[in-house]
């Protein structure tokens, strides 16, 4: 196959499909170093290409287009469609022999499924990456409050979101807070002109106001003569509106006579419903109806969401063929699928008619997006239910009105082109009311960047509201999980081994959790308590600071509120389980932690496991339990393993011991690669590979070898035991020792004086400390007097302070964050391990 040299030429080779004139015009816009700030663009016309077109512009031009894409959708996405699109690109781009390997070697980490958030994007931050995310997930890492990400790596992720990231936004529309917070964002980036900021660009079908008209990037005459752009703007969608009397009581019986009317079509029909309860109701109907149905809601568990869309034969009849799963075949004749708000956003479906109770109009817009898609048919109906009468004391109820006079406007005609023709202004009417949006400032984005402070910190609030709004029509949610941990750690155990920092090592993954109001949650608790009181729960709050507590004290009625907006984590013995689904009534759940669509990266097992060795072989120990110690010998009886596959922070050990001059000759070359390939000023890569010759120098210490475990020291130097080396907890920390012993070495001496600054502080927080400093029980070194280590604790803020003055908030994490990736990749692949001899603990 001949070597593209066009875009063109390229698009067909990555999509295997020619490119719409939008498509060619975002090009030229990339490939000029300019990022409109909108597409507002139809569903239905592939706006997920904008990968492939960032793709192709790094490709054909590497030196200013942002090395990562950071791709966010809705936080009510259930199904993960945008990583089919990734993975399909990835397998093209494999068969291009003829680009360098690196050009090819694209990181990926998505919401779900093998790539779970796998941070394989921040292990090498010279590779092109694309990261896809829900507006929480995201948008927490970018402010310094990762979401299920220990205090460690919270800057890291920072970092490399917010600096030479190109930021697209799927559906802005439907996420005006994160919109504004992240374009407040860019320009603190801009005032404090950071090294390479971030970028943002808005997709939307219906953009909301505020724009400049100058920087939208617009459908033109050219596409509505395309033969496939016309025929999708153009697709027949003939709509009804029906009243219904009684909306609460009759709105399901409504819904279901209108899709069981298509009983005979043997098509596929999709049916949504703004109430879960309605959900739930309509799909049972419709099955005693005798028709296949399936429904999908955003409170199932993400294990079996994920089971759903990838393997259950309803929901494949809604995908086009290139999307479905070619090991299960599609139920046949007619199918319904029932859906909540997590139909709208995120899948590529096409259902061939749709019944839809009435919302407001940007999500209508979603729904009449899911339906006949591509133009095919010419027969698609779509019902819509509308109460005759509205509850005018609902805050919705004049956007509702609004949508229903617009809808009614369409003259029966559904088509994204008849939509397109709706007056803006009215449009913006009938969206429902914008949430409030706290303003984000200077003064709160210094605040989130001291990430090594893990108390609750006046003036640091939770970034919820600047990523949601505050819309009082929205009820809280909460997130439950099943962690055996809860049941195992608990009395003195908890003193030794803090939630929080099981946590950090095991952090939840989104397979684990499930999601519903929490005023439901909490019933389903309560049900639960009545059957197990005393068993242990961990609420996990927004902030990550966690509780623990027991079922009987949880489910007081005056301590409802108590789980609004965190996570519930229950032990499984207490069961609350049913199909994924959260039910008190349930004596049964399961802990799914190690699970995420089969890729074997985590397990815990104990130690008498008689497959240990087996089980566990090329992974790295990221925590150790001991438990049930003997009164006489202080041998602890039992020992639960936790392992990875990956070098992520919290890991412990390597597969085996390391030596201490072999680590950080790995680490000197592994940064010295990665700055190689990165625009950096010569000065800062300088000081950077100085830092990875010196950042380790503390592991000499004999406080240090002896929590290793090693027996051989003086004789021998370690830095990683292994995963059979006994690493006891203790307060010590080398980094700081590491910042005595740097200040006397030849190649920190000969540097500037804001070069060494740099340096002691890549150093400090090479494991997540310095961000402003080491707590009071960790600034100590052993061979260093009081006085010479108060004086140095006392300087980690300043310098931290310094510095991001400097560099910027953002910038200075990612300074940080590439000597920690060197050091993370070399942990997780040295390129030598210690000889048996050497290696005795």
């Amino acid at each position: 196959m001949a070597h593209p040299k066009t875009f063109d030429e390229w698009f067909v080779r990555l999509t295997g499909q020619p490119p719409f004139p939008w498509q060619m015009s975002l090009y030229r816009e990339f490939a000029a170093c300019k990022f409109p700030s909108c597409c507002d663009l139809p569903t239905g016309l592939g706006k997920t290409s904008v990968i492939a077109i960032w793709l192709i512009a790094r490709i054909l031009h590497p030196e200013h287009i942002p090395r990562r894409l950071v791709y966010v959708v809705n936080r009510r996405t259930v199904v993960d469609q945008t990583t089919f699109e990734v993975e399909r690109l990835r397998e093209s781009l494999d068969t291009c022999t003829f680009i360098p390997v690196e050009s090819r070697a694209v990181a990926l980490s998505t919401l779900r499924g093998q790539y779970a958030d796998n941070r394989d994007w921040s292990i090498d931050p010279s590779r092109p990456a694309v990261i896809i995310g829900t507006v929480d997930m995201i948008g927490s890492r970018m402010l310094f409050s990762g979401y299920g990400v220990g205090f460690k790596a919270k800057p890291l992720q920072a970092g490399f979101l917010g600096q030479d990231a190109l930021l697209v936004h799927d559906e802005s529309h439907l996420e005006p807070a994160f919109q504004n917070t992240i374009e407040g964002v860019v320009a603190e980036q801009q005032r404090s002109g950071e090294w390479r900021p971030l970028r943002v660009m808005a997709l939307s079908a219906t953009a909301r106001n505020g724009v400049p008209a100058s920087s939208v990037l617009r459908l033109t005459a050219e596409d509505l003569r395309h033969p496939v752009v016309g025929k999708r703007l153009r697709a027949h969608k003939a709509i009804q509106l029906d009243p219904v009397d009684d909306e609460k009581k009759l709105l399901a019986d409504a819904m279901v006579r209108k899709a069981a009317a298509h009983g005979r079509s043997g098509g596929a029909v999709l049916v949504f419903a703004t109430r879960v309860d309605d959900v739930a109701t309509i799909a049972a109907r419709l099955r005693k109806d005798g028709l296949a149905c399936q429904q999908l809601t955003g409170t199932l568990r993400g294990l079996e969401r994920d089971a759903l869309a990838k393997f259950d034969p309803v929901f494949q009849r809604f995908l086009p063929p290139k999307n479905r799963n070619p090991s299960i075949t599609a139920a046949e004749g007619t199918v319904c699928l029932v859906c909540t708000s997590a139909g709208e956003v995120g899948v590529d479906m096409s259902a061939d008619h749709m019944v839809s109770d009435l919302s407001t109009f940007e999500r209508m817009a979603q729904r009449l997006g899911r339906v006949n898609r591509y133009g095919e048919r010419d027969d698609t109906r779509i019902d819509v239910i509308y109460p005759e009468k509205f509850d005018e004391d609902h805050q919705l109820t004049p956007a509702r009105k609004a949508t229903l006079d617009l809808l009614r406007r369409l003259d029966g005609d559904a088509s994204p082109l008849n939509l397109s023709t709706l007056d803006a202004s009215a449009r913006q009417a009938a969206f429902a009311p914008p949430p409030r949006v706290p303003p984000v400032t200077d003064i709160l984005f210094d605040a989130w960047s001291l990430t090594s402070i893990r108390e609750t910190l006046p003036g640091r609030p939770p970034v919820s509201p600047y990523l949601r709004g505050l819309a009082e029509w929205e009820p809280p949610e909460t997130q439950v999980a099943w962690r055996e941990e809860v049941g195992v750690v608990t009395g003195e155990l908890l003193d030794q081994y803090q939630p929080a920092d099981l946590l950090d090592d095991y952090p939840l993954k989104p397979h684990e959790l499930l999601r519903d109001r929490s005023d439901r949650v909490f019933k389903h608790l309560d049900t639960l308590a009545k059957r197990h009181p005393d068993h242990p729960v961990w609420i996990v709050d927004v902030q990550g600071v966690i509780d623990t507590t027991t079922l009987r004290v949880l489910t007081d009625k005056s301590q409802k509120e108590r789980i609004n907006n965190c996570t519930v984590l229950l032990t499984p013995s207490v069961g609350g389980l049913t199909e994924g689904m959260l039910d008190g009534s349930s004596e049964w759940a399961n802990d799914v932690s190690h699970v995420a669509d089969g890729s074997g990266r985590r397990i815990r097992l104990y130690a008498n496991d008689p497959e240990w060795e087996a089980k566990t072989a090329g992974m790295r120990c990221v925590r150790r339990v001991l438990f049930n110690t003997g009164e006489d010998d202080g041998e602890a009886s039992e020992r639960w393993d936790w392992f990875e596959s990956a070098a992520f922070e919290g890991g412990r050990s390597a597969a085996r011991p390391v030596l201490l001059t072999t680590h950080v000759k790995d680490v000197v070359n592994e940064a010295t690669r990665i700055v190689t390939a990165l625009p950096l000023p010569p000065q800062i890569r300088a000081a950077i590979i100085v830092a990875a010759q010196l950042h380790d120098h503390g592991k000499r210490r004999e406080r240090f070898q002896v929590t290793l475990g090693n027996r051989q020291y003086p004789g021998v130097l370690l830095a990683k035991a292994g995963r059979n080396g006994a690493r006891l907890p203790e307060p010590f920390r080398h980094e700081f020792a590491s910042l005595l012993d740097a200040q006397k070495e030849t190649a920190f001496e000969v540097l500037d004086d804001d070069m060494k600054d740099l340096v002691l502080h890549l150093i400090a927080a090479h494991h997540g400390r310095g961000r402003p400093h080491f707590n009071s029980d960790e600034a100590f070194d052993p061979d260093a007097h009081s006085t010479v280590t108060d004086a140095l604790a006392i300087e980690v803020p300043r310098r931290f302070a310094r510095l991001q003055r400097t560099y910027g908030r953002w910038g200075l994490a990612y300074l940080e964050s590439l000597l920690r990736a060197a050091d993370w990749a070399v942990s997780a692949a040295p390129s030598a391990f210690a000889t048996e001899s050497e290696g005795t603990l």
